[in-house]
């Protein structure tokens, strides 16, 4: 979910991007939940995924680095509205805003347990954190800021090379901030926080959106910006494959030939986003540039659809989560599990339990009958808020 925020002037394209990417970021969340053995699984791993599994999560890959990304390319956006002090001032209180919908509506969304046992820390923690380092960094020049961004997203891979004293406060400060992958931190006996997201790798995505803002000021002209976005595409592109071909640097899964083209290919984009390597950033944000710059002066029927959603980035996120636990708890009783299987052992996830759900095809039908269901409710909130100002429309 990219936490968006509201100008007055939508720039069409950054709506069409958001959009595609909403939709494509729904298939992963209805495969995490309906896929037999998605949960205990990892889809890139090669020794038991499939090529339709793999490039399924491949494609979801995407989401997550462009929502940073246009969260910060929309906070400039927000900016050239604002002071400096009220930029920074609005970017902390929705970065906490944030972190307690995250906290609260995301994780119960996630895990349908009141008791709160496992809270989740995934992209809207990312993107909080982010906003609120960005607000204390708002001040520096945007050269600076850019620069900043790149320097993270190009070295924080040599940090992974530090050991520190296991559970220790530097370790566990290590992990919050530079380096967690799935990582757990144990509160008590029965309750613990699953972080996913590594905070500075993404506040480097963010930064970076928010020096790309500048292009879209009135002073660049639309064939100016459409080509810096395809040139700066295609170069992350090549780094990508030059560095990924070497094996050298960019990200920490080396590849290798496997046991035919297909799977050999599979390895060479099985690259790292938790946390984002820098191949990572490279290829998902190369794809992201592209879609910008194409979809400069786009129109039609399939734009406006994309637009509904990419309009209303908050809405729709918080609404398919919750959506779709309400199907898996249908899906539950229909497969004919009983109310005594509702909680798994060691499983803080409800309605969850072994042997649920369906192959992927099913994913696929069930994905579509979510997004689609979401269309009018997501068209209706999105002409709310162009035709009233009240003041908490600009933090959803």
């Amino acid at each position: 979910m990219t936490a968006s925020l509201s100008t007055k002037q939508r720039v069409q394209s950054i709506d069409i991007l958001r959009g595609i990417i909403m939709l494509i970021m729904a298939v992963d969340h209805t495969r995490e939940y309906f896929n037999i053995g998605a949960i205990s699984t990892d889809p890139s791993n090669l020794a038991t995924t499939t090529p339709l599994i793999f490039f399924t999560r491949l494609a979801t890959h995407f989401c997550a680095p462009t929502f940073v990304f246009l969260s910060g390319l929309s906070a400039y956006l927000a900016g050239t509205r604002r002071t400096k002090g009220e930029l920074s001032g609005f970017l902390l209180k929705r970065g906490l805003w944030l972190i307690l919908v995250e906290v609260v509506l995301v994780t119960f969304a996630l895990s349908l347990n009141p008791l709160y046992n496992a809270i989740v820390l995934q992209v809207i923690w990312a993107i909080a954190i982010s906003m609120i380092l960005l607000a204390l960094m708002i001040k520096l020049p945007l050269r600076a800021i850019g620069l900043i961004g790149l320097a993270i997203i190009a070295s924080h891979q040599l940090l992974s090379t530090i050991t520190l004293v296991p559970n220790s406060t530097g370790d566990i400060l290590m992990k919050m901030f530079f380096t967690a992958r799935g990582t757990v931190f144990i509160l008590d006996k029965s309750h613990f926080i699953f972080d996913l997201y590594a905070i500075i790798p993404w506040t480097g995505v963010m930064f970076l959106g928010y020096a790309f803002g500048s292009l879209y000021q009135a002073k660049h002209q639309q064939a100016d910006r459409k080509r810096m976005l395809l040139y700066v595409a295609i170069f992350l592109f090549a780094v990508f494959v030059a560095l990924r071909f070497i094996n050298a640097y960019g990200d920490p899964a080396p590849w290798s030939v496997q046991k035919n083209g297909v799977f050999t290919l599979m390895s060479f984009l099985s690259i790292s986003k938790y946390p984002p390597s820098l191949l990572f950033v490279c290829l998902t944000l190369s794809g992201a540039l592209l879609i910008l710059a194409l979809t400069e002066k786009s129109a039609g029927k399939l734009a406006g659809f994309f637009k509904v959603y990419g309009s209303v980035p908050f809405f729709y996120y918080v609404l398919h989560f919750y959506l779709i636990r309400v199907i898996t708890i249908v899906v539950f009783f229909l497969q004919g599990f009983k109310p005594s299987q509702i909680v798994t052992p060691n499983n803080p996830f409800l309605f969850t339990p072994p042997g649920f759900g369906f192959s992927i095809g099913w994913i696929y039908l069930i994905w579509l009958a979510i997004i689609l269901s979401l269309y009018y409710p997501c068209r209706w909130f999105s002409n709310y808020k162009k035709t009233h100002t009240q003041w908490w429309l600009s933090y959803l």
